[in-house]
């Protein structure tokens, strides 16, 4: 039988954030991979109340992270701690860059670097498969295989996703090839 650890609140913190930071990452993921949801309305509720969910996951995240540090004691000077720590300081620093810009005034300044700059959370993405995986493992709660479930499942729609793009642009490439060709015979 396998047993499992009751959670922490840092852990169910950590929990949250993942969660809300996963919505966030559903709207273009859905609509793509998943085409018949547009007629729901269900990505474009989710577009439309994405940096609300982006803005939570960086508060939880943040709160995880504090009483974490507070728990342990832990030294960011020390470079054992910040290696142990490498995927959760590297994504919180993704998530502080994304929750500083999500408001309009960023998205008029920063024009297409700001698209640009809020492509790192596909590098969250993975960071945070390797942070669940990497701190939960030995130790599951009830909330691990959720988390686990709900990052990894993600991911791998991102990478479907990836897919379809790509396959989508090749298919533009050979109706242009051939438009173009008996355009000029």
């Amino acid at each position: 039988m396998i047993l499992l650890d009751t959670y922490s609140l840092p852990n169910l913190l950590g929990f949250l954030a993942l969660i809300s930071y996963v919505i966030t990452l559903l709207p273009t993921i859905i609509r793509i991979v998943f085409p018949q949801t547009k007629a729901t309305g269900l990505p474009q509720w989710l577009l439309k109340n994405r940096r609300l969910a982006g803005v939570l996951a960086f508060f939880l995240a943040l709160l995880h992270g504090y009483f974490l540090v507070e728990k342990r004691q832990l030294d960011f000077f020390d470079p054992k701690t910040f290696w142990i720590y490498l995927q959760g300081i590297s994504t919180f620093i993704i998530f502080t860059l994304l929750a500083i810009t999500s408001n309009d005034w960023s998205v008029k300044k920063l024009k297409k670097n700001w698209k640009q700059l809020h492509k790192l959370t596909y590098i969250a993405m993975f960071l945070l498969t390797w942070h669940v995986w990497d701190k939960m493992s030995g130790h599951w709660t009830y909330l691990t295989p959720i988390g686990i479930v709900a990052i990894a499942g993600i991911t791998l729609l991102y990478i479907i996703r990836l897919y379809i793009e790509r396959q989508n642009q090749q298919q533009k490439l050979i109706k242009t090839a051939l438009v173009s060709a008996k355009s000029n015979k």
